[in-house]
């Protein structure tokens, strides 16, 4: 028997101003530091740093990434509601499989999918189809033929 699909939840504004704040980071950080937004490489940079300076403008922007439901929650007086529908070995299992993915992708989906693409990049465009492409034919597998939700 097969279990009802959830509905996917569809918010266009809340998206837009999200992708326009990574977006803005992105070229902020590309404008000040010459780097690129790939958040993965600048996790690994801060857990291996390659000198002061370089952890420093790394550990400003993760703690700007960990506090940002805070700001959040000042403006709105809630912290924004997180609906995670699988279990929490699911949830491992998928990290799992995006660190294998990153490692060998040679970086992730703001890294490859924002800076890259903006770039023109013929590694990242490809990277990012091949993400986009394996996230479609997961969820087809998990939604029609395992039948979870």
């Amino acid at each position: 028997m097969m279990t009802e699909i959830a509905p996917t939840e569809f918010t266009p504004f809340v998206s837009l101003i999200g992708g326009m704040l990574i977006g803005t980071a992105a070229v902020l950080l590309m404008a000040f530091q010459g780097r690129i937004f790939g958040a993965t490489g600048i996790l690994a940079g801060f857990l291996t740093p390659v000198n002061s300076s370089d952890w420093a403008w790394r550990a400003v922007l993760l703690a700007g990434m960990v506090t940002g439901p805070l700001v959040y929650a000042l403006f709105t007086g809630h912290f924004p509601a997180v609906d995670v529908p699988v279990t929490k070995g699911a949830l491992l299992i998928g990290g799992f499989i995006v660190g294998i993915g990153v490692s060998y992708g040679s970086g992730c989906t703001s890294g490859h999918g924002v800076c890259g693409m903006a770039r023109l990049s013929p590694r990242s465009i490809v990277a990012t189809l091949s993400f986009m492409a394996s996230t479609a034919v997961t969820v087809f597998v998990i939604r029609h033929i395992f039948g979870g939700a």
